[in-house]
């Protein structure tokens, strides 16, 4: 017997805001609507009325801060100034570099949840190359094989 991962639910208290904020502000394509439950490409849904579903009277704690929602793109500083802009929204933390090279930031989603936005790690290696960094100290500090990062010289 195999058991295949189908995705992940968000409970949300609004699902038309929630829909609102994750197909126009974080440009996911729904390829499921239906009721009280949308689907995104990538995988993720949203679901109005929770406790309703799985019949109890479960209440949604507020930002429980140990789970988040992860988005990979190319320019994580438009993104940020993007984000920046939208009325309502709570950053975590704005761009910050990790040790491995990767730019991140993340925001409370309007429930609360975290998600986090960064850059690829193609991105990353890309950008490290343009700054001149060498492609074997590229490699070391991204921990990413040498190959690959040969394969943006």
């Amino acid at each position: 017997m195999k058991m295949n991962y189908g995705g992940t639910l968000l409970a949300v208290s609004d699902l038309a805001k929630a829909k609102d904020f994750y197909e126009n502000v974080m440009e996911q394509k729904v390829v499921m609507d239906i009721f009280a439950h949308v689907t995104f490409e990538g995988g993720f849904s949203l679901q109005e009325d929770y406790a309703g579903l799985v019949g109890t009277d479960l209440v949604m704690k507020p930002q429980p801060n140990n789970f988040q929602l992860y988005f990979e793109v190319e320019d994580l500083q438009a993104w940020e100034e993007k984000l920046s802009a939208v009325e309502g929204i709570e950053f975590l933390h704005k761009s910050k570099e990790y040790p491995w090279g990767q730019k991140v930031m993340r925001i409370y989603d309007l429930d609360k949840y975290i998600v986090e936005v960064s850059e690829s790690m193609e991105s990353v290696v890309k950008r490290l190359l343009a700054e001149g960094v060498s492609p074997e100290e590229t490699a070391k500090r991204t921990m990413f094989p040498l190959e690959f990062v040969q394969q943006f010289i």
